[in-house]
């Protein structure tokens, strides 16, 4: 069994919770972005990333710093999982869009990205986090679709092989 740990960005606390959910599901822990070092990453084979979408397809804050510690880490031999929290009601063309600022800076890093999500069954008009009808991560709506949270945690965990 590969070390995986979940790494989240909340400022609300859903981020959060969804990621002590998501770690709950696999056996290991959830910390914040704020927390993540050179040693985290080094120490586990698999990265569990996820952030909350605010404005218009932005970060939450605290993962642009990092965003930057990704970007210049040796992810080769990783995996890369990712989660974004969004409001699929009131920011539909830009639902979950931090997921794929974060996937991009861990591909770029040497990273394989697992875990992508048929957007079938979601309603959004648009997100960069999309491609080809498949979400990049798993798109969780907890505003409007949080009825639909914990089936889709289990779907997902049971998809990334931990």
């Amino acid at each position: 069994m590969s070390n995986a740990i979940v790494i989240f960005g909340s400022t609300t606390g859903v981020a959060e919770d969804v990621a002590n959910r998501i770690a709950s599901k696999i056996g290991t822990t959830a910390i914040s972005v704020s927390d993540l070092n050179a040693d985290v990453i080094a120490a586990n084979d698999v990265l569990i990333l996820g952030s909350s979408t605010w404005g218009y397809g932005d970060l939450q804050d605290d993962w642009y710093d990092g965003v930057e510690l990704l970007k210049t880490s040796k992810l080769t031999g990783k995996r890369v999982a990712v989660f974004g929290c969004g409001d699929s009601s009131s920011y539909s063309d830009t639902f979950c869009d931090a997921m794929s600022i974060i996937a991009r800076a861990a591909v770029d890093a040497g990273a394989t990205l697992v875990g992508s999500v048929s957007t079938d069954g979601y309603t959004f008009d648009s997100s960069a986090s999309a491609v080809d009808g498949r979400f990049v991560g798993l798109a969780i709506d907890e505003v409007n679709e949080n009825d639909k949270t914990d089936g889709r945690i289990a779907s997902w965990v049971a998809t990334l092989g931990l």
